[in-house]
């Protein structure tokens, strides 16, 4: 998942969709927080193992100081004590294996460019209705992308994470289990994943399903059942519903959009339903069917005015704990550039802000964890929460 939070027409439509709650007042750094009241939690809403209340996942690993989707990146996110790991944006290989990578298109977070030899593979696709050129993995075998290293995806703002680059491969996700499970024997407690099935329609197209393979491999390492620490996620309801079918019984969530964006496996299908639509009562109602919990969008928590700057929470906590759904939003990033107006300090983008005070904005909405590039930042701050 990936949103930068600029001022802009997409932080009203994210706001006006979810109806009276959101309200898009500007508002500070402590009327914001003030604003958000601890939202009750029904009893239904504890169907995340033991992990605590809020939780904090480290988007990437801890993407926020090493490349993202490396195990340096997910060794530090474990290290600086996240209670789980998002190891795993899930992308095949032209032979079938699943590799994590924020997106098929692996131009701007491998080397592949400085390679000669698959200078040939770049192209264009269409991948959900978006034209991109680049290099994509379902062209490579698994054995040529090993040849690959990771490099920053952002390099104009996280500089110092360019100094990692050429230092990791490209994981497999079999690769993760395999470290989760030592390190989860090292520890003395399982190590929690959160892997991501991309664009599986996409890839299903290509007959490169993703599910099946990952029903697979989580079968294989003792994870696939309802207490395995695993948890699951997907922007197209149909792959988690797939994921149910094929017997995993992990926790699963829906991975929400802008509100008016349609899955891409509606757009496939036919289906008129957008974002806006799933995150209504009866939306959620639906989702709760077949999936235990909803990954939004940060302004579909805390609504942001026109000039990005916070109002007040919206209904969102509330209506998705009724429909007996947990919450983790995304994503929570340090660097002024990604926070909203009214948390950035000076006029660098690179620079951080004042995340610790809209981290404690969102954990007083109720939610139940939260993704962030900086793991060590939001943990600071779910403490404080998680003492009441």
């Amino acid at each position: 998942m990936e949103k930068r939070h600029e001022p802009g027409r997409r932080m009203v439509l994210g706001a006006a969709a979810l109806g009276a709650g959101a309200v898009l007042a500007g508002a500070g750094q402590a009327n914001a927080a003030n604003a958000a009241a601890p939202a009750a939690r029904p009893a239904s809403t504890g169907r995340v193992g033991k992990l605590p209340v809020p939780f904090v996942v480290g988007h990437r690993g801890a993407s926020g100081y090493r490349p993202e989707h490396t195990f340096g990146s997910y060794q530090l996110a474990l290290d600086m004590g996240a209670d789980v790991i998002e190891a795993g944006d899930l992308v095949p290989t032209k032979d079938g294996h699943l590799v994590c990578r924020h997106e098929p298109d692996i131009s701007q977070t491998t080397d592949v460019a400085d390679h000669p030899e698959f200078a040939g593979r770049k192209t264009t696709k269409t991948v959900d209705g978006k034209a991109l050129t680049g290099w994509f993995t379902e062209d490579f075998t698994l054995a040529e992308l090993k040849t690959l290293r990771a490099e920053e995806r952002i390099p104009d703002v996280r500089q110092h994470n360019t100094l990692y680059n050429g230092h990791w491969e490209i994981p497999t996700f079999e690769e993760v289990l395999q470290w989760a499970e030592r390190e989860g024997r090292r520890r003395g407690r399982p190590v929690w994943i959160y892997p991501e099935t991309k664009h599986p329609t996409y890839f299903r197209k290509q007959g490169l399903g993703i599910e099946e393979p990952l029903a697979k491999l989580l079968r294989r390492y003792g994870r696939h059942t309802a207490n395995a620490p695993v948890i699951l996620q997907s922007f197209e309801p149909s792959s988690i519903q797939r994921l149910n079918a094929l017997g995993l019984k992990c926790p699963k969530i829906v991975l929400l959009d802008e509100p008016s964006v349609r899955p891409w496996d509606f757009v496939e299908a036919g289906d008129p339903r957008t974002t806006a639509d799933l995150l209504t009562p009866k939306g959620l109602k639906w989702i709760a069917g077949f999936a235990q919990g909803i990954g939004p969008w940060l302004p579909q928590i805390i609504a942001q005015d026109d000039k990005g700057k916070l109002g007040k929470p919206t209904t969102l906590v509330r209506d998705a704990h009724a429909a007996g759904l947990f919450l983790t939003p995304y994503t929570v990033r340090n660097e002024n550039s990604f926070l909203p107006a009214d948390f950035r300090v000076g006029s660098n983008p690179g620079d951080y802000g004042n995340s610790p005070a809209y981290f404690k904005a969102l954990f007083a909405t109720g939610i139940d964890g939260l993704f962030s590039d900086n793991p060590d930042t939001a943990l600071v701050a779910a403490e404080e929460f998680r003492r009441r």
